[in-house]
């Protein structure tokens, strides 16, 4: 069975027939194999018990993997993270009570590096699910939205993406929002990111409506037993109500996570002896989750009905801040944020181009290169557990994930080798924020330029019927017991990252909408304590590598490494520096823990290949190399590149379309940037 339906191709009851459900799905030259395997028998305990795996085969693209085994192994970044972005979408979405254990499996067989897999692998995963009809009625869809220029792109192609200043990937319903991520290289205002978001839930809407009619007679009967809820024990919660209500308060208004779990483990047991004493005989098993439910129910109803959060906050209080900054003398960047009881150490440390990550993608043919990194580490002990380091989990993926997506549209220089590393020591809800803001004064701690200070702030939601709280910077407590956990970094100009999951069937765009106000306000109290800690920062200057940058013509490039590499090993051994060399454009970039050595080799290279250097102000006839949306870069006569922008061509009446490549012009260099040799130059 065939079934055509926006443009995607669902080949039923073709391949895995011993699944509950599969499908062969074809998306131009994309390939999915998706299916769902949903055990008999239901699990135990109070959880949906949901696993979703994204892999990729490497033949997909005729590739033979790397390593010494040649096959695939664990998933990687791409992989996992693409594991998690389909799981938080449909998780929300399975009917309560659910307790069969399901495995959602996703291979992608083929690929034309050119379709968006996270899109095609929802569609594939969410129909799959709808078909197998195991009491998930929502019809489920996903788009990505780029921006060239100020043009807004639905479902660019990868290409597309690569040119995108925005990268906005939203999942829902045809009546909600299920799950957003953003990316974006400029701040974006609430405004414009509403209309944005309303022109996709548009394009969402219809397909869900097309899915629900082309899907629906295909569906399987529905034959699962769903485990029936455990009547509430009214009796007991009356009795904890009546003689325990003040011990539960002192209990939710704990801060840490670690004290609130033994206190509540405490507090059922002192229940638990006092009922006995009063002739009340329970199980202590049952008496704390008589008392979790209690507790919940009391949590909501306080922040709804009294405005007042469990730690005394009213809805947009931000937790106390404090930062410290440099305060690891023999590292680039320290900074230590710590607002409430969440604490991260975010360490910046910078490198050259062979430091870079190497990552493979079946979107490009070659290794690609991964110049900003931010790496996010939960320590066991941040909240109170006994448990030894290990290998970094999905979670710590995703939060290092986002955070690296909102600080890298802050850089300028994009050439820069730059790695962001936070260690979380203490946790009590928004980590991942936290990691946000010190990363960002880190960058600032090692000198590093950047356009705008970023913020971050995880915003909850609490909804009872038609009542609603929006609650800023959340706490663990909150978080657990909310509806909502919304993660939002931006500058004080707007956002440039979110990243939302909701326990409910979605969010509506004029909840949205006021949760972005809210979330503005938090942002601008956050920003604040940074800016005043930026203007305290003294530099490790000893600490700080000095990096010397300039462009030579390529085909010296040769005479610097020698032959088998023997000059740029005597130059490296005498001067003691690291040397990255582009053999295409001719550039060099020298690092070294001293200034001086840095200067000195530079000098010896000027010398061996008997180049002088460009100057401000010089005069160059130039020949035009490519024409960009932003200006006109062109090729210098002694090796290297430079940018025209633009607005110099508009103020001699001249546009970037006009001119021909290999064209030539007469310009004066205008600016020579320090950190990276990059060259600017204007119209002579």
């Amino acid at each position: 069975m065939i079934i055509n339906t926006n443009h995607e191709e669902y080949k039923l009851d073709y391949v895995a027939k011993q699944a509950t459900s599969a499908l062969w799905y074809t998306y131009q030259g994309c390939v999915i194999l998706a299916s769902v395997m949903v055990d008999k028998s239901p699990a135990e305990g109070d959880f949906l018990p949901l696993s979703v795996q994204f892999s990729q085969r490497a033949y997909a693209i005729g590739r033979i993997p790397g390593g010494f085994n040649k096959r695939e192994g664990k998933l990687s970044e791409f992989e996992t993270l693409t594991s998690r972005l389909i799981d938080r979408t449909l998780r929300p979405l399975f009917p309560k009570h659910y307790a069969y254990p399901t495995q959602i499996t996703l291979l992608v067989l083929s690929h034309d590096q050119q379709s968006d897999l996270q899109v095609c692998a929802l569609h594939a995963a969410a129909n799959a699910l709808y078909l197998a009809n195991i009491g998930m009625e929502e019809n489920v869809s996903a788009v990505r939205i780029a921006k060239i220029a100020d043009e807004i792109i639905l479902n660019p192609n990868v290409s597309e993406l690569q040119k995108s200043s925005l990268d906005l990937y939203i999942s829902g319903t045809k009546d909600a929002l299920l799950m957003v991520e953003m990316c974006a290289q400029e701040s974006l205002a609430e405004a414009d990111l509403l209309e944005i978001l309303a022109r996709a839930h548009k394009h969402i809407r219809q397909t869900c409506m097309q899915y629900a009619k082309d899907l629906t007679p295909y569906r399987k009967p529905f034959n699962l037993v769903l485990n029936m809820p455990v009547p509430q024990d009214t009796q007991l919660e009356t009795l904890i109500e009546e003689s325990f209500h003040v011990q539960v308060l002192e209990v939710m208004a704990q801060m840490a996570k670690s004290e609130r779990q033994a206190d509540f483990f405490n507090l059922a047991q002192y229940i638990l002896n006092t009922l006995q004493e009063d002739g009340h005989f329970y199980a202590l098993e049952h008496i704390q989750r008589v008392l979790e439910h209690y507790t919940r129910r009391m949590i909501r109803q306080q922040i709804l009905h009294t405005k007042i959060r469990p730690d005394g906050r009213g809805y947009t209080d931000i937790r106390p801040i404090e930062i410290e900054t440099n305060l690891l003398p023999h590292c680039h960047g320290s900074i230590l944020f710590t607002r409430g009881h969440t604490q991260a150490l975010v360490v910046c440390t910078l490198g050259g181009a062979n430091d870079a990550r190497l990552h493979e993608s079946l979107d490009s043919k070659t290794p690609l290169k991964e110049r900003f990194m931010f790496d996010y580490n939960f320590l066991p002990f941040s909240v109170g557990e006994s448990a030894p380091l290990g290998a970094p989990s999905r979670r710590e993926l995703g939060h290092g994930h986002l955070a690296k997506r909102a600080l890298q549209g802050s850089l300028p220089n994009k050439e820069q080798t730059i790695r962001l590393v936070s260690e979380i020591l203490e946790s009590n809800g928004s980590s991942s924020m936290a990691s946000v803001c010190g990363g960002s004064l880190a960058l600032c701690a090692s000198g590093i330029e950047v356009r705008a200070l970023i913020a971050g702030v995880a915003m909850g939601l609490i909804v009872e019927g038609e009542e609603h709280a929006i609650l800023s910077d959340i706490s663990a407590l909150e978080d657990m017991q909310g509806d909502m956990d919304f993660k939002i970094a931006g500058s004080a100009q707007g956002v440039v990252a979110m990243q939302m999951d909701t326990k409910t069937q979605g969010i509506s765009l004029e909840l949205f909408e006021k949760i972005l106000k809210q979330a503005k306000g938090a942002r601008e109290c956050i920003l604040e304590p940074m800016q005043r800690a930026k203007n305290t920062i003294v530099p490790n200057v000893r600490a700080l590598p000095a990096v010397e940058s300039f462009f030579v013509p390529a085909k010296k490039i040769a005479t610097i490494i020698g032959a088998g590499g023997r000059t740029i090993k005597e130059i490296i051994e005498r001067f003691g520096v690291l040397i990255d060399l582009d053999k295409h454009s001719g550039a060099v970039h020298i690092t070294s823990n001293q200034a001086e050595d840095a200067i000195k080799a530079k000098n010896y290279i000027l010398e061996l290949i008997q180049v002088q250097p460009y100057c401000l102000d010089e005069v160059l006839e130039v020949e035009v190399k490519k024409i960009a949306d932003f200006g006109v870069f062109v090729r210098l006569p002694r090796g290297g590149d430079a940018l025209l922008h633009k607005s110099c061509l508009e103020k001699h009446g001249l546009s970037a379309d006009a001119l021909q490549e290999s064209a030539r012009l007469q310009c004066k260099i205008s600016a020579i940037h320090d950190s990276s040799g990059k060259i600017d130059v204007i119209l002579a």
